[in-house]
């Protein structure tokens, strides 16, 4: 194909860009002053005896992931933040176990390549046990940026070998509000069972993409049971999907009062 007929391509792929960006910083200034207003509105209020928590992050140190991405130093910051504050880490399972102890649990959304390379030697340094659930047609190649951002599937086994637990995040990344039954059931079952041929991975755990009310239907429910989950994590604390295992959204702008403010419940009730 010419330059010549490439360009109006070029063009409107640079304006998509333009668009996307925008929507970005519109998204990050709002939810900035959310979380901000939040904080500030519950310092007072707050119980100090913070239930046990599943942190919901995504990367480590990928600008492109916007407001999703936690800088290398803010992601340290915290887990000092926590261990300051008392709390202990833990896997999901012994949070759900021990709901009135003071345990977090970190998970890591999507398979972004900055959970390796960043997130993981700290996890290691400290002992630090983390889940990470993957979608596993981005392992395969099918991100629109293919694996400039994600892991392929040698990563994703790098990941597991440094003691990662791996589970899945769907195969497309879809909105499960949206799917039929027909749609959910494929993609649910199609990642369980590349995970089981990359991997051998029989995994029993599923986190909802983008993980909200809205993003779950009763169909996508039965689905999931009937293809083997047990643990189905969503996002926000009191207004998730019926069955799901509530986690607590971190994002980029969690600086020490806001990260404290979602360890103490101030986004409970609040979705993006």
């Amino acid at each position: 194909m010419t330059a010549t007929r490439l360009q109006p391509i070029r063009d409107a792929v640079s304006g998509y860009r333009v668009a996307q960006a925008a929507y970005r910083s519109v998204l990050m200034r709002r939810t900035a002053a959310e979380r901000w207003a939040l904080a500030l509105r519950g310092r007072s209020s707050r119980d100090a005896t913070a239930h046990g928590r599943v942190l919901a992050y995504h990367s480590i140190g990928t600008p492109h992931w916007g407001i999703n991405d936690v800088s290398p130093r803010d992601f340290e910051r915290h887990l000092q933040i926590a261990v300051d504050d008392g709390w202990s880490f833990a896997t999901p399972a012994e949070v759900l176990a021990a709901p009135d102890k003071r345990l977090l649990a970190l998970t890591f959304d999507d398979g972004v390549t900055s959970v390796l390379t960043h997130a993981l030697p700290v996890l290691r340094h400290h002992g630090i046990p983390a889940t990470a659930f993957i979608v596993t047609g981005w392992a395969d190649g099918e991100h629109p940026a293919g694996h400039e951002y994600v892991l392929d599937w040698p990563g994703v086994r790098a990941l597991r070998d440094g003691g990662v637990t791996i589970a899945s995040h769907s195969v497309t990344h879809a909105d499960f509000g949206r799917l039929t039954a027909a749609e959910a059931r494929r993609e649910l079952e199609v990642s369980k069972d590349r995970l089981h041929r990359m991997l051998d991975l029989d995994t029993d755990e599923f986190a909802i993409p983008l993980g909200q009310l809205r993003n779950w239907t009763d169909a996508a429910r039965s689905a999931a049971v009937d293809a083997g989950y047990r643990t189905v994590y969503a996002q926000a604390i009191n207004t998730r999907p019926a069955g799901t295992v509530a986690r607590t959204f971190i994002t980029r702008i969690d600086r020490p009062t806001v990260f404290r403010a979602a360890l103490a419940g101030a986004y409970d009730d609040w979705e993006e």
